[in-house]
Parts: C-alpha cells; structure tokens; sequence
C-alpha cells in the first residue's frame, strides 16, 4: 500500500465525518428554527400539552356489557355476522364452524354431530350473552385450545350488536 492509498482511505474518513457533522448542523437548524446557541430554543413548532401529564386525563368510563346489548342493532348484527358466514350457518346445519342456531343460551359444546376440539368440549357452562362477549373479543384466550381461528371482534358494539342479532335470529 503506497501513501496515495493512505491519503485516499484517509481523505474518505474525514469526508464522511464532515457530512456527518454537517447533516446534524443543519437538521439541527431545520427542527429547531435556528435558535439554542444562546441557551434558549426555539423549535420550528410548538405542541400544546396539558399540565400535569397523565395524572389530569379523563379515564373513559367502561358502560356494562348488558347496557350495550340493550342498546345494540340486530341490524348492524347481521353485517357483523359477515365475518362468520365462512365458517358458522344459522339454519341448524353445521359446516367448519358448529351451526349458531339458537346459540344464546346453550350449553358451550352442545352440537350434536360437530367434533369439538378438547378444550371447547371440556370448558363447560352456557353461552351466555356475557360469555360470547368476551368468547368474541378473543377466542383463543377465553377458551385457550380451541379450533377456531378467528381473531376476534375488537370493538365491544360489533360484539353486542352481532349477540342482538343471534338472539333475534333465534326467537324466529
């Protein structure tokens, strides 16, 4: 390796470490608005934020799940139950999924003729409206083991809507 090439590796480094230098000089220039060498900052944009933190935010109040149900639309239910129509019927037959019949108010792994897996068969108890609301937000942790692969329904209105339009469906 002759000098040139020390000179030239040399020369790379200090480059670099003057773009370096230099892209945090001016990002600095761009995002505080040019200030701060005289110890005060000024930022190019100012964000409002309440004083004491998390501490003065409002906690919004959860509404009791029964309260909901009250006040759900079977209509926007049976929109919901879209995103079941692959796997569940509502007309007694089973299909991937057992059929959703008369659901509210069975016994959880009741159909006769559908392989549950172990978990649902052995979980036990009814499925109640309150059941099914937290069976649908995540199913795979309400009864850990189970079959079935859906992700659940996120907002808890989908929820009650969708149990309004099974209790509907069943009443017929």
């Amino acid at each position: 390796m002759d000098t040139m090439e020390f000179n030239k590796f040399f020369g790379a480094a200090v480059g670099a470490l003057l773009v370096y230098m230099g892209l945090g000089f001016f990002s600095e220039l761009i995002y505080r608005g040019g200030g701060g060498h005289d110890g005060e900052h000024h930022y190019a944009y100012a964000l409002a934020v309440e004083e004491g933190g998390d501490e003065g935010a409002a906690k919004e109040e959860e509404v009791p799940f029964a309260d909901l149900l009250a006040q759900a639309d079977p209509a926007k239910g049976e929109k919901v139950f879209g995103k079941c129509k692959a796997c569940h019927k509502l007309d007694g037959t089973n299909a991937t999924g057992p059929h959703l019949k008369g659901v509210v108010g069975r016994p959880v792994g009741a159909v006769e003729g559908f392989n549950y897996s172990a978990a649902m068969a052995s979980h036990g108890g009814e499925w109640t409206p309150e059941a099914l609301n937290e069976f649908l937000a995540k199913p795979k942790d309400y009864i850990p083991g189970t079959k079935m692969s859906f992700a659940g329904l996120k907002k808890v209105e989908d929820r009650a809507n969708l149990i309004a339009y099974l209790q509907s469906v069943q009443a017929q």
